[in-house]
């Protein structure tokens, strides 16, 4: 069987749960976080990663995974290096595009919305509560920039290693910190038999929620 064939041939037949419109909160927060809890609760690696999508000044998207580290009232929030393909896509169109997928409890959650910059304090807090290394880190790669080879970023981070050796914890750098993307649209996708999927989405309509379900 060559490749393609059997590419042509994986698939699943989704049949854990089903989604009902009485079932959803009005509010597509209060129902992110439910589902949210559920993907922890289901033992799922990482249930927090999740695919951002930008686009550039060009109109060329890109995609990549990075990681959900707080649910606001309005949105969700991720970090990066503000020096990033992605930072500067989205200092040049801020609209950006999420996908949540847990498989294993056959759960998509698809979201629109509007990044900002969060304040410098809530990045400082953030940065300073994760592990030394991951401080350093954030210091020692000049993410998204061609590099030579990887001992440039091994040199740097022994260099902030042996600087601060006796801190506790770095300065955060200036050009690193947190983005809040303010949603305007979230889809909830269940997985069901047949393909015949569960969706609702949720759009906002002035100040209000609209929920419709949508053909799969």
């Amino acid at each position: 069987m060559s490749t393609n064939n059997s590419i042509a041939d994986l698939r699943e037949n989704y049949s854990k749960a089903q989604l009902d419109r009485t079932a959803l909160a009005s509010d597509p927060i209060v129902q992110f976080k439910a589902w949210f809890d559920d993907a922890v609760q289901s033992k799922i690696v990482e249930p927090n990663a999740m695919t951002i999508s930008t686009v550039s000044a060009d109109g060329i998207p890109s995609s990549r995974v990075v990681l959900l580290k707080e649910i606001t009232e309005t949105g969700i929030v991720f970090y990066t290096n503000y020096q990033s393909d992605k930072a500067h896509d989205i200092a040049k169109n801020p609209n950006i595009a999420v996908n949540f997928l847990w498989k294993e409890i056959e759960r998509q959650v698809r979201i629109q919305g509007v990044a900002a910059k969060i304040s410098r304090a809530r990045s400082e807090a953030y940065y300073h509560s994760r592990p030394k290394g991951s401080q350093i880190g954030a210091w020692a790669s000049p993410q998204s920039k061609v590099i030579k080879d990887r001992s440039i970023l091994e040199e740097k981070q022994g260099a902030l290693n042996a600087q601060y050796q006796e801190a506790e914890r770095l300065p955060i750098p200036s050009h690193w910190g947190g983005y809040e993307i303010t949603i305007n649209m979230i889809e909830f996708w269940q997985g069901r038999p047949s393909r015949l999927h569960d969706r609702f989405r949720y759009r906002k309509d002035g100040e209000e929620w609209v929920i419709e379900r949508v053909a799969p």
